[in-house]
């Protein structure tokens, strides 16, 4: 089979419904739409959330908290992940993202001090915690801020 064989099965697909093509089709006139009312009209009916007049549970319910729009976002990786790499090595973001070992750089990367690191590893990142930090210099590595 190729790519060209491909089709869907049979019975998958329906041809659209063709409205407005006259009375014989059963379709024709108001076009399945009924005489006249909200639902009849082009932009009508009702709005996501309306509860028909009731107060929306959306009003109801209390508002709680605040997001912060300018926190920012890491990527984290924790310490023994770094395991992954040779000794000596430079570690960056770009790295971690071609490994796989991070999926999406966010706004920064953060390493974290889970697991346990014995290679000796330059890792530039953006944040580090006490205890990673304590953990890449124990090994005889360097931890350095971007």
């Amino acid at each position: 089979m190729k790519l060209h064989d491909l089709s869907p099965a049979p019975g998958a697909t329906t041809s659209p419904k063709r409205l407005g093509r006259g009375i014989g089709s059963g379709l024709g006139k108001t076009s399945g739409k009924g005489h006249k009312g909200a639902k009849a009209r082009s932009g009508g009916g009702k709005r996501p959330g309306f509860e028909g007049g009731q107060m929306p549970l959306v009003r109801r319910l209390p508002k709680r908290g605040f997001t912060n729009i300018w926190a920012k976002e890491y990527a984290t990786v924790n310490v023994g992940d770094l395991m992954a790499f040779e000794e000596d090595t430079i570690i960056t973001t770009e790295m971690l993202l071609e490994k796989r070992i991070i999926r999406k750089a966010y706004d920064g990367l953060k390493v974290l001090g889970g697991g346990e690191l014995s290679r000796k590893l330059t890792v530039q990142a953006h944040a580090f915690t006490a205890s990673a930090k304590e953990k890449i210099e124990a090994a005889g590595g360097k931890a350095e801020v971007k």
